[in-house]
């Protein structure tokens, strides 16, 4: 396959370790007909976006019951969140209320929303918090709880229970993952626990996702698209999952990324 387009080859490999599990970058060039230096680079590139897990001397899946580190998801597709942020951003009037969850996406959304006026938020993320706090028109609430020392998050039945006394005009939440049939999954039952009370206690609730969430296998159940008024990402998602926004009339927004 000497010549053939990177994207081809990251097709490729992804479908032969999504097949194994397991494969060895030797195995793979020699599959794939190009230089193991080639597989390497190709490898680090699907692991950094989320893709397949890096071992030593090859490639395996990603980990169903574990997620990559905060540290990590902060430099990961950083642009394409920053472009998903501000076009779900552009999608809030002035003076309404939402809940807004854990994570990076839902982080750079919030730091879109400085320009809007007379918010009120309610959220369990502390980056969040800290970054719409400053904002004199916005009054900012935090979920009481456990605070995770890694991500900022807080979490819990405390936590839960008081996004259960709310109402808000918006919900908006992250993912991380989207299986084919458009079930929605998480790794850590405390944060789906808290992201289906978001669900259930908006209006209108937006899922902010970039497309390395597309076909992600977490082992946490959290809902079905059917359960979200917007989708937001920055690429077009896999056939079947186009068909399930189309089948629940789930409107899609996809965010230009520039070079």
């Amino acid at each position: 396959m000497a010549g053939v387009p990177s994207e081809e080859r990251y097709r490729e490999i992804l479908s032969l370790v999504r097949a194994r599990g397991y494969v060895a970058n030797e195995e793979l060039a020699q599959r794939l007909r190009v230089a193991v230096q080639t597989i390497r680079r190709d490898v680090n590139h699907l692991a950094g976006i989320g893709q397949l897990a890096r071992h030593h001397g090859g490639a395996g899946l990603v980990s169903s019951i574990e997620n990559i580190a905060y540290a990590e998801r902060q430099i990961l597709n950083r642009r394409e969140k920053e472009a998903i942020g501000q076009i779900a951003a552009r999608e809030i009037p002035d003076h309404s209320s939402l809940f807004i969850n854990i994570g990076t996406t839902t982080e750079a959304f919030a730091r879109a929303l400085r320009h809007r006026q007379g918010l009120r938020v309610i959220t369990n993320n502390l980056h969040v918090a800290s970054t719409l706090a400053p904002e004199s028109s916005f009054r900012v609430v935090v979920a009481g709880g456990t605070v995770r020392s890694h991500d900022g998050g807080i979490t819990g039945p405390t936590a839960t229970a008081m996004i259960d006394q709310y109402r808000a005009d918006f919900g908006v939440i992250g993912i991380s993952g989207i299986e084919e049939d458009g079930t929605l999954l998480d790794f850590d039952l405390d944060e789906i626990d808290l992201a289906r009370a978001i669900m259930r206690n908006a209006r209108t609730v937006f899922l902010l996702a970039d497309h390395t969430k597309f076909g992600r296998r977490p082992m946490g159940r959290v809902g079905h698209l059917s359960d979200v008024h917007a989708l937001f990402t920055d690429r077009p998602p896999p056939p079947s999952v186009r068909a399930v926004l189309e089948q629940h009339q789930i409107a899609l927004h996809i965010a230009g990324v520039g070079p």
